[in-house]
């Protein structure tokens, strides 16, 4: 078991400290253990409230790699496209002795930054969309409000789109598409587009 000297939120500040950045720590009910729940005693939106959550790649059968993963309260992660930022082949979500083991925390307290020791975090690009997000800070009473372009500083973290939350999606098909389809129902005998 790796050893985590220093407590998790110590390290927060420490993270801040080095890259000359005040935390604005709030007291935190620590009954609220949703993102509806913190959002409720915050009186913010439930997309407001980040979650850290760990995934892992396995690279052979005795290395296992962390990856960071942050999203809005209202969201879920799409493990397909976190595969595909990353550029890994195969993701899960890490185990509880994994949390342990790799973090140094237990899995609802993991903090976004900070962890004792190098890893790789993802910030979902829907954070952004808020002029500012709460983050629990660990395993104390606290939680962090914070704008989410110094989030993704103090985190060090790539941004990128990987949850499955609402996107406005333009369905429309491109002029190419068009052309695809309209060839289709031509060679068929068919007027008008082919069915997709």
């Amino acid at each position: 078991m790796t050893d985590f000297p220093v407590p998790a939120p110590q390290r927060l500040f420490d993270v801040a400290l080095r890259k000359g950045v005040v935390l604005d720590v709030r007291p935190f009910p620590l009954a609220a253990c949703t993102a509806e729940a913190a959002a409720s005693a915050l009186r913010v939106q439930a997309g407001q409230i980040v979650r850290t959550l760990v995934f892992v790649a396995d690279r052979s059968q005795y290395r296992t790699i962390p990856i960071v993963c942050l999203v809005s309260g209202d969201d879920q992660v799409d493990v397909k496209l976190l595969a595909a930022v990353t550029g890994e082949s195969v993701l899960r979500q890490a185990a509880t002795y994994e949390l342990r083991d790799l973090m140094g925390q237990a899995g609802s307290c993991t903090p976004p930054f900070g962890h004792g020791r190098d890893v790789r975090t993802v910030m979902d690009q829907e954070l952004c969309n808020f002029e500012w997000v709460w983050v629990p800070i660990g395993s104390g009473p606290g939680v962090l409000r914070v704008e989410p372009r110094t989030l993704r500083m103090l985190a060090n973290a790539n941004v990128a789109p990987v949850t499955r939350g609402p996107r406005v999606l333009d369905l429309r098909p491109s002029v190419a598409e068009t052309a695809l389809q309209f060839e289709a129902s031509s060679a068929t005998g068919l007027s008008g587009f082919a069915r997709t």
